[in-house]
């Protein structure tokens, strides 16, 4: 189980949703910070690959955000990023329900061995 291509992608996910998690917050705690940056978190398109090459271990990538910059530098977008943090948020609990699930079920097989 702990080898499987399953296992790494969700391991890989949930590192990524939390790096999200935090990355936003560090957006919306600094929507008045003139000259701030708001950055984004990358990895779903790198886990999809991982997966489908059998491995399923990735890094999530941090860069910069592309939404427009208002006149004091800032470029936070609070509705954007409040809705980011409840997608990531609905994510992080499915993939921890996941991980749970097969928790279980190491859990069964061991008990009934």
């Amino acid at each position: 189980m702990f080898g499987s291509v399953s296992f790494h992608a969700m391991s890989s996910a949930l590192d990524a949703l939390s790096l999200r998690q935090r990355t936003t917050a560090d957006n919306i705690a600094n929507v008045q910070t003139p000259n701030f940056q708001a950055r984004k978190v990358q990895f779903e398109d790198a886990l999809k690959s991982a997966v489908a090459s059998g491995s399923g271990d990735v890094t999530a990538t941090v860069g910069l955000s592309i939404e427009p910059t208002r006149e004091d530098g800032n470029n936070v977008n609070l509705d954007t990023e409040t809705i980011s943090n409840i997608d990531t948020n609905l994510r992080y609990q499915v993939a921890t329900q996941a991980m749970n699930s097969e928790f279980k079920s190491l859990r069964s097989a061991i008990g009934n061995a």
